[in-house]
């Protein structure tokens, strides 16, 4: 069955919301965005959050400390990448944390090669995200999926993804997660029956 990752939560609202309607994770925006949050408020919410529900943070090639140290402060479960980091960076975090750290590295797509160079990456995970030269994410708009590589496993679908087209994309390329943020929001703010409806369609499509 297909996971389901909220992604830019910041209210303690969006936490409440969350723990009645059960992603399978969520995500704390720590590169520049209006999403954005610092560690206190990241601590915070993350200290409401059910067990159950697995948090990410979100970075775009940040100070690598700054990153671990979020990891061993147990504010984070799991890191998403999506600036230009190497793998390199990658091993060195793993060395700063743990190696069973698990990693998502996002992709941003024009073109099948740039997902299959992400792909030669260890890490557990890709993102494959819309390409925006104004943001590392979060534009809200979608991508050519037929750039994705036929074979291509373990990976989140992002980009503009709604209840309007959530059906459609998974049962058509069937990601081991959909990530949404803007599609499950009201006037820049988490929408507590947008978040139930795109969950509701996640958990009955196959």
């Amino acid at each position: 069955m297909t996971k389901i990752k909220i992604c830019g939560l910041k209210r303690k609202e969006d936490i409440e919301y969350v723990n009645e309607l059960k992603p399978d994770y969520i995500g704390f925006v720590f590169a520049q965005s209006k999403r954005k949050v610092d560690k206190e408020t990241a601590k915070e919410l993350k200290n409401l959050l059910d067990d159950d529900i697995m948090s990410v943070g979100v970075f775009v090639d940040d100070d690598i400390d700054l990153v671990a140290d979020l990891v061993n402060d147990s504010v984070i479960d799991i890191v998403q990448l999506h600036g230009n980091e190497d793998q390199k960076y990658i091993d060195l975090l793993k060395e700063k944390t743990s190696p069973e750290l698990k990693v998502i590295k996002a992709v941003k797509v024009k073109s099948t090669e740039d997902i299959l160079e992400a792909k030669d990456l260890d890490v557990e995970y890709l993102l494959l995200d819309t390409y925006s030269k104004e943001m590392a994410g979060g534009s809200g708009k979608e991508f050519d999926k037929t750039l994705i590589p036929k074979d291509l496993k373990n990976y989140f679908l992002a980009g503009g993804l709604d209840a309007s087209n959530l059906e459609k994309n998974i049962l058509k390329y069937k990601p081991f997660a959909v990530d949404l943020s803007s599609g499950v929001e009201t006037d820049g703010v988490k929408d507590k029956i947008k978040i139930k409806q795109v969950i509701d369609i996640v958990r009955k499509t196959y």
